[in-house]
């Protein structure tokens, strides 16, 4: 990489006004898009990194902190800074938040009922800012937890972004990972909104409730590290001996 090429990123107008260290930063974040470094790769040194981007190591180092504190990389005292990977470890932690009442986190296996490319809903192309005219992949599946169903989700991706997804027969149960290992999408933030809404006729089946009996809707939308928006999914969770847990910092 060249110091004419990073001048060159910095004479953008959506940098030029920002902080020399964001725009540093920022411009990591873009070579990590364009998988310039791998996800678990780790990147160069500061050192080295400030000398290609000709900036200062303080301003490396200020990055780099930025980077780290917003998840997209991952430093090791005394090794070095990491590409974040979405590991099925950091699926559990962070992204699935329904637990067995009285028992603490535990990663959930997953059914996979049906895929298919299906024109959007209404509430999809709102989601994902996406047309009518555009394709979505739609997976259902159920997760288990302690031998039982504890959730079914229906979850829509667009097409562009996750080709021909439908029709792979390896789809693992932590999705985030493999969206980042096989469709190079790495999951940055989610947004979940929570409402109480009683079990339909295919609920209760899917769930082994009673229709009518309560469950907790959870919609979230999923942001990519450069700003696409690429999952939106419906939760319904069984309420009878699970609750939402979550945890800020």
């Amino acid at each position: 990489m060249s110091a004419s090429q990073f001048d060159h990123k910095l004479g953008g107008p959506s940098l030029a006004f920002q902080p020399l260290y964001q725009q540093v930063a920022e411009y990591i974040k873009q070579l990590i898009v364009e998988r310039r470094w791998l996800p678990g790769e780790m990147l160069p040194s500061e050192f080295k990194l400030a000398d290609e981007l000709n900036v200062s190591q303080g301003t490396v180092r200020k990055a780099l902190t930025l980077l780290s504190d917003t998840k997209i990389v991952a430093r090791r005292q005394g090794v070095g800074t990491f590409v974040s990977e979405r590991t099925a470890q950091d699926a559990l932690y962070r992204f699935f938040p329904l637990q067995a009442d009285g028992k603490g986190a535990e990663l959930p296996k997953a059914e996979l009922l049906s895929k298919e490319l299906v024109e959007p809903l209404d509430v999809v192309q709102q989601a994902l800012s996406v047309s009518a005219k555009d394709k979505v992949a739609r997976l259902k599946r159920r997760r288990i937890l302690n031998n039982e169903f504890c959730m079914v989700e229906t979850i829509y991706l667009p097409a562009k972004l996750f080709a021909d997804i439908e029709k792979r027969e390896d789809i693992p149960h932590t999705l985030y990972h493999f969206y980042q290992t096989d469709y190079n999408q790495t999951v940055f933030k989610t947004r979940d909104s929570l409402k109480a809404v009683l079990a339909s006729k295919s609920d209760a089946k899917n769930l082994g409730v009673e229709k009518g009996a309560p469950l907790l809707l959870v919609t979230r939308v999923t942001e990519s590290i450069d700003g696409k928006l690429i999952e939106y999914r419906e939760s319904k969770c069984r309420t009878d001996h699970y609750h939402y847990h979550v945890e800020l910092d």
